[in-house]
This record gives structure tokens, C-alpha cells and sequence, in this order.
């Protein structure tokens, strides 16, 4: 039997799963991130947990293919970071140290949202299939880009940052990256409450949401019929939908996979997606589907064990 670890560094909690190759998850847990010290322990805690993980389960080293590793930040084609907003790293040889941690074990990093793409690639919504983009819609709007099978990290890590493209040029409030009109304005839980925000200081039809409510109380009056509501769906969809169509035309995808927090109000969002996309796309990127994500948190660590098969 050969075995696979999968590895999704978050600024809470660092979640771990034991896999066989073949792709049964055979067990997953999680130990805290410790952050002090600009994150020092967080590499030897991942080690140790591994190496207990092997020993509990009388797992030879040598029967072990790899550890593959998400990391919130921009990872480079040879597992080095240069900065992290969440986990205290700075400049860090990430596969390098792991696997001088793990006696030479082999380690492979990428973006946490791109290792996630992969896990939905691999044994999630876009099982079967090697081109696959997934768009995460939480806090921000992060992304990964699968092409034949390969994760697209770019020049300095920072492939699929879907969040970034620019869909509105009259934006004058600035996005936290600094720019403007980003689709991470929009089409987050945040820009949707924004969104939601606007529609409300406004004059508008009866409507059942009030004061400053989030994503999610928006989709749930979506659901009740509440117009005001249907028409900030509107515009989300309009601004993710035309910023797909955009994608799609540039790395031709055979799924568009959305998850995140805001993907939890359920298929009642996909239409409204696919309403602009197919307005806007390409003739031959028409037949894309859009389908939300099905691994949920073990996306990343799924993902993560994933690299190490390629």
C-alpha cells in the first residue's frame, strides 16, 4: 500500500490528511498554527504531527509517496514564499525545510487556492475532468486554475488571483489589494454586503432585509421571492458572470467551481452566474459548466495530497 499526505496551512488551525494514493482519505485532523515568532513553530509542529500520524498508524516512511502543503500566500514553482498576510512567514523555503524536518521526505507546496482547485479536481465537482477553474468566494474572491492537470502558478506565484480582475473601471473605492473595481468588490461576502448596502440607501420596492445584512441574508430573501434582494443577486451574477466569460476565454475550462462561504447558499446562486456568462461567453466556451463546489473544508488537504501525484 502507498500513502499520501495532504497538508492546508490556515491562520487558525493547520488541517492534515492521511490518503492512499488512490485517493480514499483514511484520516484527517488538525493542530493549532501557532504564529509567534513570525510562525517558527509551525513547520516542526506539521512535522511532528506527520511523523506521530506514521508511528499511530505503523506506516513505514518509505511506503509514504510525499506531503503536499496549501499556504495562504503565493507560493513559487520551487516552494518558496516571500511573505504571508495570516501565518507570520516572511521569506521561507517551505518544501526545503519540511523535508529536512521529515528526514528527506518529499515535499511539494502551492497556493492554498489553487491546491483546493486541484482537491475538487481530483475527488470533488470537478472529478474527471483536468481543466477546471475554482472560484473561492469568502471573506475575498480567491481562485486556482487547473490546466490539463497542472495547477497554473506563473511567474511569482500569483496565478488565479480571480479576485483581482478588473470588472468595473468607474470603481472609486479601492479594493484591499489597492485597485479598483476588482471582482473581489462585488462578488465576496463582503462586496455582497456592500452591494446589499447600496441597494438599501436607495429607494426600493418592500423588502425583508434591513440594516446591514451579510451574503447570507441576502440569497436566503433570494429564496423567499424578495425582489430587492433577486436584484443585488443581479448584480453579483452580472460581475462574476462576465469575469468567467473573461477566464474562460484565456484557459478554456470544462468546469467553473465555486466555493467559499458564500457558494453555502446553494444552488440558488449558479443561476444567476450563468445568466451573464452565457450572455458574454465565447461560442465555444458555452457549454462550460458552473457547479459548486462539493469537498468543502477538505478541499485543501485533498488537494495538497494531490501535488504529490503529479
Amino acid at each position: 500500500m502507498r500513502y499520501c499526505m495532504g497538508v492546508d496551512v490556515g491562520g487558525t488551525s493547520v488541517k492534515l490528511g492521511l490518503f492512499e494514493t488512490e485517493g480514499k482519505l483514511l484520516d484527517k485532523w488538525e493542530i493549532p498554527t501557532r504564529k509567534e515568532n513570525h510562525g517558527e513553530q509551525i513547520l516542526p509542529d506539521v512535522a511532528a504531527s506527520i511523523l506521530e500520524k506514521l508511528e499511530e498508524r505503523k506506516i513505514r516512511r518509505k511506503d509514504v509517496a510525499g506531503v503536499g502543503m496549501g499556504i495562504p500566500a503565493p507560493v513559487d514553482s520551487e516552494g518558496v514564499v516571500q511573505q504571508t498576510a495570516n501565518v507570520g512567514w516572511g521569506y521561507k523555503e517551505v518544501t526545503r525545510e519540511l523535508s529536512e524536518l521529515l528526514d528527506g521526505m518529499r515535499v511539494e507546496a502551492g497556493n492554498d487556492a489553487n491546491v483546493a482547485a486541484m482537491g475538487e479536481m481530483w475527488l470533488g465537482a470537478g472529478r474527471g475532468e483536468k481543466n477546471v477553474v475554482m472560484v473561492t468566494l469568502g471573506t475575498g474572491v480567491g481562485g486556482g486554475v487547473i490546466v490539463n492537470g497542472h495547477m497554473i502558478v506563473g511567474q511569482h506565484g500569483a496565478g488565479g488571483e480571480i479576485g483581482h480582475i478588473c470588472v468595473n473601471r468607474e470603481e472609486e473605492d479601492a479594493c484591499g489589494c489597492g485597485l479598483h473595481g476588482c471582482l473581489e468588490q462585488y462578488a465576496s461576502a463582503t462586496g455582497i454586503a456592500k452591494l446589499a448596502r447600496k441597494a438599501l440607501s436607495g429607494e426600493h420596492e418592500e423588502t425583508v432585509l434591513h440594516g446591514e445584512p451579510s451574503a447570507k441574508d441576502v440569497f436566503d430573501a433570494v429564496k423567499a421571492g424578495d425582489a430587492l434582494a433577486t436584484r443585488i443577486a443581479d448584480e453579483f451574477g452580472r460581475y462574476l458572470g462576465a469575469a468567467l466569460a473573461s477566464l474562460a476565454v484565456v484557459v478554456d475550462p470544462a468546469v467553473f467551481v465555486i466555493g467559499g462561504g458564500v457558494s453555502k447558499a446553494g444552488p440558488v446562486l449558479i443561476p444567476f452566474v450563468e445568466k451573464e456568462f452565457q450572455k458574454r461567453a465565447f461560442f465555444a466556451n458555452k457549454d462550460t459548466k458552473i457547479v459548486l463546489a462539493e469537498l468543502g473544508n477538505d478541499a485543501g488537504i485533498c488537494g495538497a495530497a494531490r501535488l504529490i501525484l503529479n
